[in-house]
Order: structure tokens, then sequence, then C-alpha cells
């Protein structure tokens, strides 16, 4: 994978993006705030691979919006690579951008924590990804939800 350097405008961009993301998730602790743990909400979608997703996690507002968020990004992908621990999607800058992600990101680790998120602005910005991964066996799961061909 070939990474670019951000200029300043982008890497600022980048860090606001992810300074939202961390502080929209109740459990991350600051020095202002006691860490809380979460009440425990039992799981709603099961797959055969025994991945869980918490469906109330997000309210019905939340969950529409993540779904319709989802299926845009299955729709403009542009393409999908397979890596040694899950897949990463490929969009285009002028479909997807990282604001974007980072909203479906801090929706989809909501419902389901067991992922392992990145996102990556390559080739001097004309190129964005977003990697999904995670435990053994979590390639099926990503290939059922996300819709990707069997090859």
């Amino acid at each position: 994978m070939i990474r670019s350097s951000f200029n300043a405008t982008k890497h600022q961009a980048l860090a606001g993006a992810l300074l939202i993301a961390a502080c929209s998730n109740p459990t991350v602790a600051t020095a202002a705030t006691p860490s809380r743990t979460p009440a425990p909400v039992p799981a709603q979608t099961v797959s055969q691979s025994g991945f869980y997703c918490n469906m109330k996690a997000m309210s019905p507002a939340e969950r529409q919006r993540h779904k319709e968020l989802t299926d845009y990004l299955i729709r403009v992908r542009k393409q999908i690579v397979e890596t040694p621990k899950g897949y990463e999607f490929q969009f285009s800058p002028d479909d997807v951008s990282l604001t974007k992600l980072v909203e479906w990101v801090t929706a989809e680790e909501k419902c389901c924590p067991f992922f392992n998120f990145h996102l990556d602005l390559e080739r001097e910005g004309q190129l964005v990804c977003l990697g999904l991964g995670g435990a053994d066996g979590i390639k099926t799961f990503i290939r059922s939800e996300f819709q990707i061909p069997k090859t």
C-alpha cells in the first residue's frame, strides 16, 4: 500500500474528524469525565460465523442513517481488496469523504465493536480506503454483511 503525505489542510481535517469520532465514544475517558461502562445490551443479529451485531446500540434514527450510509458505501465502492485479516474498500474522494467514513465507523463500532478499522488517504488524496478486519473468521462475516461477491 502506497501512502502519500498529507498537506496541512487534509491533515487538520483528518485530525478533526478523528477527534470527533473519539469524543463521540461514551467509553473514552478524559481527565474531566470519569470512565463509564455502558450497560450490556443483548445482541440482535447472529451470523453463522459467531460474530454478533448489537442492533440496540443505536436508536432507530441512528440505525436508519447508518443503513443508508452503508448502502451508499456499498454502491459507490470502486474496489474490494482482500487483506490477511479482512478487507479494504476503496473509494474515490469525489464519492466518499473521510468525514463520511468517520461517521460510518463511529456508528458501526457501536453495534460491532469486534471490528478493527483503518482509514487511509492514498495516492496524493486520489484514493480513500476503509479497512475492516478482526479475529479469525471475520472475513466470512464481512463477506456476508457487506455483499462481497465470492471469488
